[in-house]
């Protein structure tokens, strides 16, 4: 451990929902025990940063710094840290690993007890507390990362450590939700060579599940979305056909089975739309299809599907984080991409400077890329 003080450094805050991010001096105290201050260098927004920014679906947690996307290096660490020293290459995680839970031990799950995903909470765990304040008044964490900031405190258990010569520009984009469509794919649905894959929503994360596929050697990958204007940046991660349901006067799931034989071998949802998950579910191969389940429907939203479609030996899965242990595992993600077999770049649409970060946001607000990474040197 090394003695570190309060330090002033810029954060971009949400003061109120909806409202413009304000670049302000901010105070970031030192890390306490179990974690860890980070110098963010790139940092990217992600539609969570976005539902919650517009606080949709949750009680509001205001002034507050976003951001849970990123990579930077390690300044300093708190008592009882000792996987982590100032200078590691690391990739802060909105959900965690304690390596100690139930969740943390088992080979089939990635929902750490202590560190799984909290949105409302706004402080650290160790005290309750938040490490950032403006003259004296605290300014709220989101999912335990904030990386909206040249300085964050996190806890240990949701930093991963990577190799130090990835380019941290690059892999700041898998801490999230490349990574959550990746190991839906490759670690959960599981296609064969050779197989079919309906991938339902072609934004960053459907693309990153259609990638998985596309990984895991699929002869046809068939991506739907409402929006025509993605199929053709759709090609670039492997897709082969494209549907989109307004054009067709039946249930999607019946278009994908008459085109398929009956069905394809796995679906992968990543709409949140609850009648994408019954499509997904219902257009996969009887006897042998799995559906997997990523995006996060709506509070109130209900699935129903026949039991006949599950009693014909269809599968569903749901799946947090592309199943992947964040301490664990990301750092092999990276390895995949430093080996060439996973190619991040075609992700990375818009890259501005921090004092543009607004404009970030106005980007994904209207749809337009997919990843912008916002460089927090500028």
């Amino acid at each position: 451990m090394i003695v570190c003080i309060v330090r002033n450094f810029a954060a971009a805050v949400a003061w109120e929902a909806g409202k413009p991010l304000v670049i302000e001096e901010v105070e970031v105290a030192p890390p306490q025990a179990m974690e860890v201050r980070v110098k963010i260098l790139f940092t990217s927004l992600c539609h969570t940063d976005v539902y919650f920014w517009e606080a949709k679906g949750q009680t509001p947690v205001f002034p507050r710094i976003f951001g849970h996307e990123a990579a930077g290096i390690v300044e300093s660490v708190g008592e009882g840290v000792t996987e982590l020293k100032p200078g590691d290459h690391v990739l802060p995680v909105f959900t965690g690993e304690c390596k100690e839970c139930r969740h943390c031990k088992s080979e089939e799950s990635n929902m750490c007890d202590l560190l799984r995903i909290n949105t409302e909470r706004g402080v650290m765990l160790n005290d309750g507390k938040s490490r950032f304040s403006i003259n004296g008044k605290p300014i709220y964490h989101f999912v335990g990362t904030s990386t909206f900031s040249e300085y964050t405190v996190i806890h240990v258990g949701c930093v991963a450590k990577i190799n130090p010569e990835a380019p941290l520009d690059k892999v700041c984009v898998l801490s999230c939700g490349i990574s959550t469509g990746l190991g839906a794919t490759i670690n959960v649905a599981k296609p064969g060579k050779g197989s079919t894959v309906a991938i339902f929503g072609l934004g960053a994360v459907g693309l990153a599940a259609a990638e998985g596929a596309r990984i895991a050697g699929a002869s046809r990958i068939i991506g739907i979305d409402l929006n025509p204007n993605r199929f053709e940046d759709a090609k670039k991660f492997g897709v082969t056909e494209f549907l989109n349901p307004k054009d067709y006067d039946k249930p999607i799931q019946q278009v994908i089975a008459e085109m398929t034989d009956g069905g394809v071998d796995r679906s992968v949802e990543c709409t949140g739309n609850f009648n994408a998950m019954i499509s997904a579910f219902e257009c996969v191969h009887d006897g042998w299809g799995v559906a997997v389940l990523v995006g996060v429907p709506s509070r109130d939203d209900a699935f129903k599907t026949h039991p006949m479609n599950v009693l014909n030996e269809r599968t569903l899965k749901g799946t947090f984080f592309g199943n992947f242990k964040p301490r664990t595992d990301l750092p092999s993600v990276v390895e995949m991409y430093m080996n060439k077999e996973l190619e991040v770049e075609k992700f990375i649409t818009h890259q501005v400077t921090f004092s543009e970060i607004n404009k970030a946001f106005d980007l994904m607000l209207s749809g337009a890329g997919l990843r912008c990474i916002i460089r927090m040197d500028g």
